[in-house]
């Protein structure tokens, strides 16, 4: 139980302690002034390191040869809903789409670009690359 004032308790631990305890030396430790602003910018850069996506930095311009729009689907026809959907490709050495993975959208809009963009065709490249694609649609 905390005592009631700094006095009582010195006089009922005097005995204990050998002496009384000195209040004002015994002081919070106080942070420098500049360290708030430190640890507030190095907790920025953290969350900057781990949203970093490589693969937007390793995005190329690789050329297509074969594209196939997607289609608007009758679900969204039906119901008005439009916006747009983003997509990341895989495309391996020989051009193929190897994988496609769902960066944002109406589930009902993005399963029709990922299933145009799976028909795909790239040139050839030395190394597998990615790509980050954004399909906007518009309710007719």
């Amino acid at each position: 139980m905390p005592p009631a004032n700094r006095e009582s308790w010195q006089a009922e631990n005097a005995g204990n302690l050998g002496e009384a305890v000195n209040w004002s030396s015994i002081r919070r430790h106080a942070r420098p002034p500049w360290m708030g602003p430190l640890v507030y910018a190095s907790v920025l850069a953290i969350i900057g390191f781990l949203t970093y996506h490589p693969a937007d930095a390793q995005t190329t311009s690789r050329r297509l040869k074969n594209r196939i729009e997607p289609v608007y689907p009758e679900l969204a026809k039906k119901n008005n809903i439009s916006g747009s959907a983003r997509v990341e490709l895989l495309i391996t050495t020989d051009g193929r789409v190897k994988d496609v993975k769902v960066l944002g959208g109406n589930p009902v809009l993005v399963q029709a670009v990922v299933t145009a963009v799976m028909k795909w065709k790239y040139e050839p490249a030395a190394e597998e690359s990615s790509v980050v694609l954004k399909f906007d649609f518009a309710s007719p």
